[in-house]
């Protein structure tokens, strides 16, 4: 079927054999288009041209007019610089930066001419937004979807009224349109970036002459008046800086490679398409660059996003990350610089600060699973490190962003502090930060495209929830009275700063620095005297000192709420005993929380075992069988202790459960070894095997060959020695006396 080629005069052009129907404007004459105006070829990926020469001329006119719109098969088509579906979603922009029409009349028309008004005066510095033709709402502001579309009215007609009541804006104004195609039907995109003319006002009418200006307010457009009037007169003619044109660079310092890449981790049409668009006419669609005397150079976010080292336009444009050993002041472990383009810097912190952010794993008590925390979550440092780049000067500023670790906290600094209008108790849990403008508004509305930052003002909240749901303190936010800098404070979570005592103190006592590990043990134990782990690690340093160690565990005994409860009572206890200390120990040991889990009631047992209170040893033991029965040191002490239980029943009447005992002891022992692995045990446990089968006189081929596999494997142990040829002279002696 034969289509036509529509030129914008009416006039349509024979011979066009397409899959789709062809129409491109702004139509043939100068004086239908406008200054300012950026072009756009979107072709439909499914329409295909059968005839070459027509083909030429449409590659001609449209290289001519520089845009053109394709209406093909109900796919989206190439030539935003952003991703339609994450802008119908508002996925990657706030909700009050987008704007949903469903259809086109002359009240429609207003209100449209207002927003437009409104997204360019930019009062809050987030870079205007956008406005969708052809797309209602619900009552919540949402996207309701299929579209309605626009199909039933004349696309060209709309974008001329646009433009016809833009240039009546107070400067005048044009912001970029483009039609498109979702989910088959057509839509009509109004990108209305922040301009660098404001203020700009609107007729209040379609055909009056009385002007207005116009703000944005949440999701609403309304009038600027009192204090927001007043606000918007302070930014007149005002362009955040990384907005602005820098007249040192040169269009050459753009790197094509990164704008790209760019485009493609937004998934833009602009490159997943398939037509072949030029580098300058990208920079031009994403308004990276600016016209000067008939040349032109980058902006500043240019520079900052798209530059490979931008630290030679902006000197503080790089993050600093320094491991201290210890308090400010303290041996430095580590210092590193991030450079290259901002997205690429805050990767690359990220992935820095995650590698030494410790995952501490820790048995949760009777249940099978494992508690997971981590040192420092990763969403709290992402969106500390992300609002610490974002917010930032690079004007004047020489400072980088500085990101500190200390054993107990990570602290990230910005320079200089925040804008006027937050104050300190707007940062507070309780505080809400106020809408201010923003610093930078090119820079935020990037790092959104790609995913890295949020809508506004959750930022604070999403690294308050994200600490509470690791466990970890509150963290902090302060900036001092001059607003030199802004800080956030995460501090450590209170497992890692004892898991960093523990490992720091471990590698100072092994290259013999004991008092150091024991000084290091000791601060952190008073930061946290509710930690079983330092206040056992703390009596098992003290040696000799058994002061300090019963003042350590006297401390921890006194907290309400503990944490690896058991560990000191089992270690002053060991102490005690290693000191034939024996009632001292047995009187610790019976200090220990009843609410103790497992492996520190298989400790206990075992120190009891060692103080010959075999009966309490083995009632440990049966509470908590059901919960080590797969593990064969717990296994085999369990039967030892049996074992030494039986020994000591001495009266006749105690004969059939010293048996019982003995045949429970036979039973622990296979158990146990065929879950070792390791040959010492294996040895020992054979060891006893052939004790418990000689008491119970089982088969002397059974005893034997358990006497000869612990030898083998353990043969120059004498008791295994002795023990075996004690028990081949009781069997020569039996076997005498029977013959006789």
């Amino acid at each position: 079927m034969t289509k036509h080629l529509n030129s914008g005069r009416g006039k349509p052009v024979e011979g066009l054999s397409t899959n789709s129907t062809w129409l491109l404007w702004p139509p043939f004459g100068s004086g239908d288009t406008t200054e300012g105006v950026e072009y756009k070829l979107a072709v439909g990926r499914e329409a295909k041209l059968k005839d070459p020469a027509y083909g030429a001329l449409l590659l001609l006119l449209c290289t001519s007019l520089r845009d053109c719109w394709a209406i093909s098969g109900g796919e989206s088509l190439p030539g935003l610089p952003f991703n339609l579906g994450d802008l119908i979603h508002t996925r990657a922009t706030e909700t009050n930066r987008v704007e949903f029409k469903a259809a086109w009349d002359e009240h429609i028309k207003l209100a449209v001419i207002h927003t437009i008004c409104a997204l360019a005066n930019d009062l809050l510095n987030l870079n205007g937004g956008y406005i969708v033709l052809g797309i209602k709402t619900d009552r919540d502001g949402q996207a309701v979807l299929p579209p309605v579309g626009l199909d039933h009215f004349n696309m060209e007609e709309i974008q001329k009224e646009i433009r016809g009541q833009c240039n009546r804006l107070d400067p005048t104004y044009q912001p970029v349109l483009f039609p498109e195609v979702y989910e088959g039907k057509r839509l009509l995109i109004i990108w209305a970036p922040g301009g660098d003319n404001r203020p700009y006002q609107a007729p209040e009418v379609l055909h009056g002459n009385r002007r207005a200006f116009y703000v944005r307010q949440g999701p609403e457009t309304v009038k600027a008046r009192g204090e927001l009037l007043r606000q918007l007169l302070e930014r007149t003619a005002k362009v955040p800086f990384d907005d602005r044109r820098n007249g040192e660079a040169r269009i050459e310092d753009v790197s094509p490679t990164l704008v790209r890449r760019f485009l493609a981790d937004v998934r833009s049409d602009l490159v997943l398409g398939d037509t072949k668009i030029d580098d300058r006419e990208l920079y031009r669609k994403l308004r990276l660059v600016d016209p000067v005397n008939e040349h032109e150079i980058p902006r500043n976010v240019t520079l900052l996003f798209f530059n490979e080292n931008p630290e030679t336009f902006f000197r503080g444009a790089r993050i600093e990350i320094v491991h201290f050993a210890d308090d400010a002041g303290g041996d430095l472990i580590e210092e590193r610089k991030v450079s290259g383009p901002l997205p690429e810097q805050i990767r690359s912190c990220l992935d820095s600060l995650n590698s030494v952010s410790d995952i501490v794993l820790e048995k949760v008590p009777n249940r099978p699973e494992v508690d997971r925390t981590v040192a420092y979550p990763y969403e709290a440092m992402e969106e500390a490190v992300v609002n610490a780049v974002y917010h930032r000067s690079y004007d004047s500023t020489v400072e980088p962003t500085k990101v500190y670790l200390y054993p107990d906290r990570m602290e990230i600094i910005s320079y200089p502090g925040p804008v006027q209008g937050i104050e300190l108790e707007h940062l507070r849990a309780e505080g809400n930060v106020p809408p201010v403008p923003a610093r930078n508004r090119r820079i935020g509305e990037f790092l959104k495209e790609l995913r890295l930052a949020e809508s506004r003002g959750t930022g604070l909240p999403k690294i308050r929830r994200k600490m509470q749901e690791n466990g970890s303190p509150e963290p902090r936010f302060d900036f001092d009275e001059g607003r030199t800098y802004f800080r956030v404070v995460l501090p450590a979570h209170p497992r890692y700063l004892v898991l960093h005592a523990l490992r720091e103190s471990a590698r100072l006592w092994a290259v013999g620095e004991r008092a150091s590990a024991l000084g290091n043990l000791q601060r952190t134990f008073e930061q946290r005297p509710s930690s079983g782990a330092l206040a056992s690690q703390i009596i098992e340093y003290a040696g000799d000192n058994l002061e300090l160690a019963r003042n350590t565990f006297e401390r921890f005994h006194a907290q309400e709420e503990k944490s690896e409860a058991a560990l000191p009572y089992l270690r002053l206890a060991r102490v005690l005993l290693e000191r034939n200390e024996s009632s001292l120990a047995r009187n610790v040991l019976g200090m220990i929380p009843s609410a103790s889990g497992a492996e520190d009631i298989v400790e206990a047992a075992i120190l009891q075992k060692k103080m010959r209170n075999y009966k309490v040893a083995h009632r440990l033991f049966s509470r908590v069988y059901p919960s080590i029965m797969d593990d064969p040191r717990a296994v085999h002490e369990y039967a030892q202790t049996k074992k030494l239980l039986a020994s000591a029943l001495r009266r006749k009447s105690d004969l059939s459960t010293k048996r019982r005992l003995n045949q429970e002891v036979v039973e622990l022992l296979h158990r146990a070894l065929q879950l070792t692995t390791d040959p010492i045990r294996e040895a020992w446990l054979n060891f006893d095997l052939a004790r418990a089968l000689e008491w119970l006189r089982e088969p002397a081929t059974q005893v034997e060959a358990a006497f000869l596999k612990a030898l083998a494997l353990k043969p120059h142990e004498p008791r295994f020695k002795e023990a075996y040829e004690r028990w081949k002279e009781k069997l020569q002696r039996r076997r005498h006396g029977a013959h006789r």
